[in-house]
């Protein structure tokens, strides 16, 4: 199967190494120059629980010609829409595209570039870090949950959770994966601001008991906020699953700390957090901890692109 990884930092170099592993026809798709070199020219180095370095074709979106069979986006959420833009191309009838981006709002994006009944929408909980270009720290496992947007997409999506399951991806076809996205929001929307912005690992920030307690005021902002739009999480439930989630990965640094402390690089936080501020605000309910929080980010953002400038 030919696959392409849109995006391919620290989540899709993961992706791409475990899906070539498997046996699969594999091409990285970036726009970080000095990453495209790096692996050009030293292979994907892999650090953590299973070292390696492989050899994998890596190159700008527009330089790609060759049609996909499937396509796995794992740009940053404000990179969608230019993604799909450069990518057309490859885009074939048969062409399915997989969406594990964090966050929400982005099946708006992808039904404007991709016909509805080849579009997968999808979460996972697997965790990388990028130490720096061509280099990543794969530790842990994960999982995937997946489902066509489409009912007639259904048995293709089911075809693709074989493929990911080959490489070990641990995909589960979902019946309701808009409320699997809601779910893994709420695991981004209470771990990856306060890390970033506490500048600890997941175990850190949820060792404090005022810590925790700013976890669950954050839950309980996007509990609320989901009803209004159909989306009912029990809170017990969503609190026992984060704690649950925090465990396996307390040593890990989320994407947004990589983002903002690691790398001085803008975040997703207008889809995580800053989507439930907005949301909350047209539904009058009131959101303080995480529109504080976006506030937050986007000055910590300003102040590192003012130190840098």
């Amino acid at each position: 199967m030919k696959i392409y990884i849109a995006g391919s930092g620290a989540m899709g170099c993961r992706f791409g190494y475990q899906l070539q592993q498997a046996g699969q026809d594999v091409t990285l798709l970036d726009e970080w120059q000095a990453h495209i070199d790096a692996i050009k020219a030293n292979g994907l180095q892999i650090e953590g629980d299973h070292p390696d370095c492989v050899r994998i074709p890596i190159m700008r979106p527009n330089d790609a010609q060759e049609a996909a069979d499937l396509i796995i986006v794992f740009t940053k959420a404000m990179q969608l829409e230019g993604m799909l833009a450069q990518i057309q191309q490859l885009i074939q009838e048969h062409t399915m595209v997989l969406c594990l981006l964090n966050g929400l709002g982005h099946q708006e994006v992808l039904e404007r570039f991709i016909p509805r009944a080849n579009i997968l929408m999808g979460v996972t909980v697997w965790t990388a870090g990028l130490k720096g270009p061509g280099v990543v720290h794969l530790i842990s496992t994960g999982a995937i949950n997946l489902q066509a947007i489409d009912p007639s997409g259904e048995q293709k999506g089911k075809a693709v959770c074989d493929v990911l399951n080959l490489a070990h991806l641990n995909a589960t076809y979902d019946t309701d994966v808009i409320h699997s996205i809601w779910r893994k929001a709420c695991v981004n929307g209470t771990m990856n601001a306060t890390c970033a912005l506490l500048d600890g690992t997941i175990a850190q920030v949820f060792a404090s008991p005022t810590g925790m307690e700013v976890v669950k005021t954050i839950l309980h902002e996007f509990v609320l906020v989901a009803a209004t739009q159909h989306v009912i999480l029990e809170e017990a439930q969503m609190l026992e699953y984060i704690l649950h989630v925090a465990h396996d990965a307390g040593d890990h640094y989320p994407s947004m700390h990589q983002d903002l402390m690691q790398q001085h690089r803008l975040t997703e936080i207008d889809y995580i957090n800053g989507a439930i501020a907005r949301m909350g605000a047209q539904a009058h309910i009131p959101t303080p901890y995480c529109t504080m929080i976006t506030q937050l980010i986007h000055a910590k953002e300003y102040m590192f692109a003012h130190l840098n400038a």
